[in-house]
C-alpha cells in the first residue's frame, strides 16, 4: 500500500528482525534469498538500497480482508489458503472469458488495495497453483495463466523445475532426480502405482492433480482444529523468572482469545521455553511440560494458571531464554464440552461473560487494552520491529495525509 516501494527492492523481516521472509522482484534480483540472516547481508543493503520492513501483520490481516472483498463477485467461493493467496471456485462462470475475467478481478484487488496480483487458472488446485507460478515469471502470460488448454498446460509443464511443484520437498524432489523425473511434465508421466511407492498417496495424489483429477475440491468450509499455538521469539534474552511468567501470560491470555473466536475449548496445554540453540557457545537450556485442563476450557485466566503452574515446575535460573510458547491440544466445540461432576454452572456462565466483556473491550479499543496483573505492563520481552511499516488501515494516526495546493 505503499507506492513509494514500488519498484525498489524490498525484503520483509522475520519476527525481531532476524531473516528475510518475503522478497520483492527486485531483491530476488539481487540475489537476496529466502531466509537470509540481515546481519549477513547487511552489506548488499547498503550497497543496493534495499529497503528492508518488519512483519506487521496488522496490516497484513486488513489487506487480506480487502482483498476478499474484492475478490468476493468474482467466484462462487473462496477458500483462504494463507494470508497472500487464495483458491477460487469459478463454477457458473464458464460461459466468460476466464482469462478477461480475471485481469479485471486483478485490476479491482489493484484499485482497491494498490497491490499486485497474478492468477493461475487450472482444472485442478496443483495445476492452479503451477499456472499462478508462470503468470508470476513469464511476462508473455501478462499476469494470467490458463492451463485448461493442454498445448499451453504441456508447454508450461515441460520447462517447469519439478522442486517448485506445490507439494514436493527438497527429499522428494531428490528422490524424483534420481529417478530422471526433473520437470512437471515428467512428474505428470509418472505411473500411479509407481508415486505411491516413492512418496505414498501424496505423490500419487499430486500426479492425479497434474494429469487434470481433481482431489481437492474448494474447501468452503474449513477443517476443524486439532491444535493451536502462541509463541514468539524476545525482542532480547529473558534471564528472569518474572518476566518469563509475563510472556507466558501474555500468550495463554492470547491463547484464549482464538480458542473463544473458533467457539473452542481445549483440553490440553503445553508450555515450552529455550535458550538460544544457534549459539552453543552459552549455556543451553530447554524446557517442555504438558498437563490436563479439567474442565477442558477456554478461559483466559484458567489457561494463565494451569501455564504458570508449568512454568514453574520446569524454569531453571542462570539461562538467557531467547524463545517460548503456549499450545492447546484435544480441541472440541464448545457445545461439545464434557461437564464434570462438581462443575458449579452459575460460576462457568459468569466466567464467559467476564471473558465476552474483555474480548469485546479489546476487540473495540485494541488487543492488550484489557490484560491481566500477571502478564506485567513494561513487557521487556516484546518482539524487536524497528522497521514496521505503518498501520495505514488500521490505525487512525497512521493514516496518510493528503494536502492540495491552490
Amino acid at each position: 500500500m505503499d507506492l513509494s516501494l514500488r519498484d525498489r527492492p524490498t525484503i520483509v523481516a522475520s519476527n525481531n528482525d532476524g531473516c528475510t521472509v518475503a522478497r520483492s522482484p527486485e531483491a530476488k534480483a539481487l540475489g537476496i534469498k529466502m531466509g537470509d540472516p540481515l546481519h549477513l547481508i547487511a552489506d548488499k543493503i547498503r550497497e543496493h538500497g534495499i529497503l528492508v520492513r518488519s512483519s506487521n501483520y496488522t496490516l497484513y490481516g486488513d489487506v487480506q480482508r480487502r482483498v476478499l472483498a474484492a475478490t468476493q463477485p468474482f467466484a462462487r467461493d473462496i477458500e483462504v489458503y494463507s494470508v497472500d493467496e487464495n483458491f477460487l471456485d469459478l463454477s457458473g462462470f464458464e460461459h466468460l472469458d476466464l482469462t478477461d475475467h480475471c485481469q479485471k478481478l486483478r485490476a479491482r484487488i489493484l484499485q482497491w488495495t494498490t497491490i499486485p496480483t497474478c492468477v493461475g487458472i487450472g482444472p485442478t488446485k496443483t495445476l492452479a497453483k503451477l499456472a499462478n507460478a508462470a503468470a508470476k515469471k513469464n511476462p508473455l502470460f501478462d499476469g494470467v495463466a490458463d492451463l485448461r488448454d493442454e498445448s499451453i498446460r504441456r508447454y508450461v509443464m515441460e520447462r517447469f523445475d519439478i522442486a517448485d511443484v506445490w507439494g514436493i520437498g527438497a527429499s522428494t524432489a531428490r528422490k524424483l532426480g534420481e529417478l530422471g523425473v526433473r520437470t512437471a511434465g515428467e512428474l505428470r508421466d509418472m505411473p500411479m502405482r509407481q508415486a505411491r511407492g516413492l512418496g505414498t498417496v501424496v505423490l500419487e495424489r499430486l500426479v492425479a492433480e497434474l494429469n487434470g483429477v481433481q482431489a481437492d475440491a474448494v474447501e468452503v468450509i474449513a477443517p476443524p482444529r486439532r491444535g493451536m499455538a502462541v509463541t514468539r521469539s524476545f525482542g532480547r534474552p529473558i534471564t528472569d523468572r518474572e518476566d518469563l511468567m509475563g510472556a507466558i501470560a501474555q500468550f495463554a491470555m492470547r491463547a484464549g482469545e482464538k480458542l473463544r473466536s473458533h467457539r473452542l475449548v481445549a483440553g490440553r496445554v503445553t508450555v515450552f521455553f529455550h535458550t538460544n540453540r544457534f549459539k552453543p557457545e552459552r549455556p543451553q537450556f530447554a524446557a517442555n511440560r504438558s498437563s490436563g485442563l479439567h474442565p477442558m476450557t477456554a478461559d483466559s485466566l484458567e489457561l494463565i494458571n494451569a501455564a504458570r503452574a508449568l512454568v514453574e515446575h520446569c524454569y531453571r535460573d542462570g539461562y538467557a531464554y531467547t524463545k517460548a510458547g503456549i499450545m492447546l491440544e484435544q480441541l472440541v466445540a464448545e457445545d461439545d464440552r464434557p461437564p464434570t461432576l462438581f462443575e458449579d454452572a452459575g460460576d462457568r456462565a459468569r466466567r464467559r461473560r467476564l471473558m465476552e466483556a474483555v474480548d469485546s473491550i479489546n476487540g473495540r479499543f485494541g488487543r492488550m487494552t484489557i490484560v491481566p496483573g500477571t502478564q506485567g505492563f513494561k513487557r521487556p520481552w516484546k518482539v524487536r520491529a524497528d522497521l514496521k511499516s505503518p498501520a495505514w488501515t488500521t490505525r487512525i494516526k497512521d493514516l496518510p495525509i493528503v494536502s492540495a495546493a491552490g
